[in-house]
């Protein structure tokens, strides 16, 4: 292997390979799949809810049953990637989330009391699947690309979110209309356990993937990226790994950063779980019809996630510094996101999708929380430092449904949640503008 990359500089005039891009694709692909699954139940929901007589503040409970697990398995996920590297981990990940989530479409022989707890119990097997998936993300981007491309690549891949619900909503949507809601899960879980074949194959660290050349290696390693990452395994938790963890919860811009990735999830969680519920009981949508109006803002907020990195990353370029590069989208992003409340105000549903899409391009713009993470983890615990930024932002997962379904359930309105929903885009605002100071890489010291 040393010797084809060496080869490929014959002469020093080699052109570097792209190999990262591809590393990127893979990851957009899976973040997808990855997003498509948490939302199975959003889009099986109306049906489902139906189906098993369950009221709002129990469909709030069964859609937080997949963060409960996801949070309480983010340090534990984040040093299985430090321990044992990206590639393994992650294949495992993906091929347990996907038998968990084709397993659900069994509950639907069950009775409502058997099928309600199996749902939550699977749910929450997903979650523990998942967990290690974002900050492995984190870990592959800083790895495999320089400080002044992160900005971008961080959000092509948290765009994905936005793009599996443009994929997979009507798709899931068409399923339920014309087949029934369980027949989602098996189609998503078939898919997740192929994608975890192919990733097997085409994932490497920098230093070790057959199709690189020296010319790209050095272009990552010169511009700052962790190319070394996978080749320090961290050992097993002690008191010197929690004394990294106080080091980490006792800074005040990371804390910030938390507090801002909290908020940001709000709105990320509103749309994967009440969002077609909302455009199906509040604007008497069909499911079919709620599936196909909500891939639009879904669009829209992928759109918004490429345009935030791009943004950043040319700032940067221009000679801004990091810390302004980040702040200036997410902060523009959040105060764009705050018009989902005008929803409120209006009658038609045209307008209604309008709105929610120009608020989820603002959300899209502003989600650059991974490309923070990649600026900021100590070089020694990324995957750990990014299993705790992902473990305090995904705790939106658990109140988020929950806030809204009491919301609905006391007032028989979304009025209210939009309101909860947008104050959390501003509180975002406040938390980088006057918590995070200066973004940096952060420094341990021994514990």
């Amino acid at each position: 292997m040393a010797q084809s990359k060496q080869s490929g500089l014959a002469g020093g005039v080699a052109k570097p390979t792209h190999v990262r891009y591809l590393i990127l694709f893979l990851l957009f692909v899976v973040t997808t799949v990855n997003y498509a699954d948490r939302a199975t139940l959003s889009i099986a929901g109306s049906a489902m809810k139906t189906e098993l007589s369950l009221d709002p503040v129990m469909m709030g409970y069964i859609f937080s049953a997949f963060s409960w697990a996801y949070v309480l398995a983010q340090l534990p996920g984040g040093w299985l990637l430090d321990r044992f590297g990206s590639k393994k981990i992650y294949m495992w990940s993906i091929a347990l989330w996907s038998v968990f989530t084709f397993l659900q479409a069994g509950v639907t022989w069950m009775s409502t009391a058997a099928a309600v707890a199996s749902l939550f119990l699977l749910r929450f097997m997903v979650g523990l699947a998942e967990a290690p998936s974002f900050p492995a993300n984190g870990r592959i981007v800083a790895a495999w690309f320089p400080t002044k491309e992160r900005g971008t690549a961080s959000a092509i891949f948290n765009s994905a979110q936005y793009f599996a619900a443009v994929l997979f909503t009507p798709l899931m949507a068409w399923i339920v209309h014309t087949y029934s809601w369980h027949h989602v899960f098996t189609v998503m879980g078939v898919v997740g356990i192929a994608l975890a074949l192919i990733w097997g194959r085409i994932i490497y660290s920098p230093k070790d993937h057959p199709r690189i050349n020296q010319a790209e290696l050095a272009h990552i390693e010169s511009g700052g990226g962790l190319v070394d990452m996978d080749n320090r395994k961290v050992a097993a938790p002690s008191t010197k790994g929690r004394g990294y963890i106080r080091q980490l919860l006792s800074n005040r811009m990371l804390l910030g950063v938390y507090i801002g990735q909290y908020c940001i999830n709000v709105i990320t969680y509103f749309f994967l779980t009440w969002f077609p519920v909302y455009l199906v009981q509040e604007r008497g949508m069909s499911i079919l019809k709620a599936g196909f109006v909500a891939s639009i803002p879904a669009v829209c907020g992928f759109v918004g996630g490429v345009v935030g990195g791009l943004i950043s990353d040319r700032l940067i370029k221009r000679g801004l510094s990091v810390t302004w590069a980040r702040k200036i989208p997410i902060v523009g992003g959040m105060l764009l996101s705050m018009t989902m409340i005008l929803c409120n105000y209006v009658e038609a549903q045209w307008m209604v999708v309008g709105i929610m899409a120009l608020a989820f391009f603002g959300k899209g713009v502003g989600a650059l929380g991974w490309a923070v993470v990649a600026d900021t983890a100590p070089k020694q615990i990324v995957g750990l430092s990014g299993g705790l930024f992902n473990m305090f932002g995904n705790v939106a997962g658990i109140t988020t449904p929950i806030v809204i379904g009491y919301i609905v359930k006391e007032t028989g309105s979304f009025s209210g949640a939009l309101v909860f929903v947008g104050i959390n885009a501003l509180v975002t605002v406040i938390s980088y503008l006057v918590i995070v100071k200066e973004i940096k890489r952060v420094e341990l010291k021994d514990a």
